[in-house]
């Protein structure tokens, strides 16, 4: 039996489905699989149509929800993940290959056929209880967004937080979903304890564009006003204006990064589009299908920060880029940030103040 080239576009199984409101246009196989295989909270008020690829939803237990790492490239050294997978379809999403460790492809299987972790909540808590623990910043939304559109639904994100709260344990947590509103009867009192800290993805002021590239994430306007609402609440908010691609949003750093601060954002971070894996083929893709005429030079320009590849997947350089080119863009962003006053440090989460919470029919302490 023939099998088709694990980077050649497939035929979807149903030749009527419709990818409207999708990222992907493709569904590759995985790099490890040879065969083939309702509250609006987006501010877009577009409706849908009858026949797209729907979202299926599965259920997994696992048995620990800690994630350790040790990358010298980010600043927690363990995260949570309520879900497998991502319904906000961004076609540039560096987690997209993590689906191929399911069967699954990154393409739109990784934006359908997601993953919940009911149990989540009820995991963290018991590892939370263990005599070894020592307590650290645990990272939320490091691989998919906890607040996408199924937590509406499914409420993982919303119990993680409770456990947190109730164990009075640190969190950051990076989302573009503005969702995180709902939480902010936990989350305030949170951010008075000095436990939380919000980071809000916001790629493009854009909205045509933001449509295309992230399909079913909230509009830029209301990303802005998740901010607002949070910094009103006591918050701290960092705009995460990430990733930064060539051509199609570079322009719009210094745009992004004062909307934010005027909307009460008081730090601000950047990367450079990465595309590891099976994401590269999957963004070129997109570029063809809806620019046709800036996907070469898109793909230019990455490669001249990228010391000539479409992905660096080196420590250091990976989430910044290399060459004159990056240089200038980095300072750009620093240089707004700066007068912009976001580049203040954030003060440090407080680790001291964690402790199991007591169970029914425990002896209180006497001291």
């Amino acid at each position: 039996m023939t099998m088709p080239h694990p980077t050649r576009p497939l035929p979807p199984a149903d030749p009527a489905l419709r990818l409207k409101a999708r990222g992907a246009g493709e569904n590759p196989v995985s790099r490890f699989d040879p065969y083939v295989r309702e509250v609006d909270w987006d501010g877009w008020d577009i409706p849908e149509e009858a026949r797209l690829a729907r979202t299926e939803v599965s259920f997994e237990r696992p048995r620990s929800v800690l994630t350790r790492n040790d990358s010298p490239d980010v600043p927690f050294d363990r995260s949570v993940n309520p879900y497998r997978g991502c319904e906000h379809g961004c076609i540039y999403c560096f987690a997209r290959p993590s689906h191929a460790y399911l069967g699954l492809s990154p393409g739109v299987d990784f934006e359908t056929r997601l993953v919940a972790r009911p149990a989540a909540p009820e995991v963290l808590a018991k590892e939370l209880s263990r005599k070894g623990y020592r307590p650290a910043p645990i990272a939320l939304g490091t691989n998919t967004d906890p607040y996408q559109p199924i937590e509406a639904r499914h409420r993982i994100m919303r119990g993680i937080l409770q456990v947190l709260w109730d164990f009075r344990h640190p969190v950051t947590i990076v989302t573009k979903g503005a969702m995180v509103e709902r939480d902010l009867d936990l989350l305030a009192p949170m951010a008075a304890a000095g436990l939380v800290h919000v980071g809000i993805s916001v790629t493009t002021l854009d909205p045509d564009l933001c449509r295309r590239l992230e399909p079913r994430a909230p509009s830029p306007q209301r990303r802005i006003a998740a901010i607002r609402t949070l910094a009103g609440a006591g918050v701290p908010v960092r705009v995460m204006a990430s990733p930064i691609i060539p051509v199609l949003t570079d322009a719009e750093g210094e745009a992004i990064l004062a909307a934010a601060a005027e909307a009460g954002a008081t730090a601000a971070s950047w990367i450079l589009l990465r595309l590891p894996h099976e994401v590269a083929p999957l963004f070129v893709e997109w570029l063809r299908r809806h620019y046709p005429g800036k996907a070469d030079h898109v793909m230019s320009r990455l490669r001249a920060m990228r010391g000539g590849r479409a992905n660096d997947p080196r420590f250091a350089s990976r989430m910044t880029g290399e060459g004159p080119e990056a240089q200038m863009l980095h300072l750009r962003m620093r240089v707004a940030a700066k007068r912009l006053g976001l580049e203040k440090e954030r003060r440090a989460l407080d680790c001291g103040q964690f402790r199991v919470p007591p169970k029914p029919g425990d002896q209180l302490s006497l001291f």
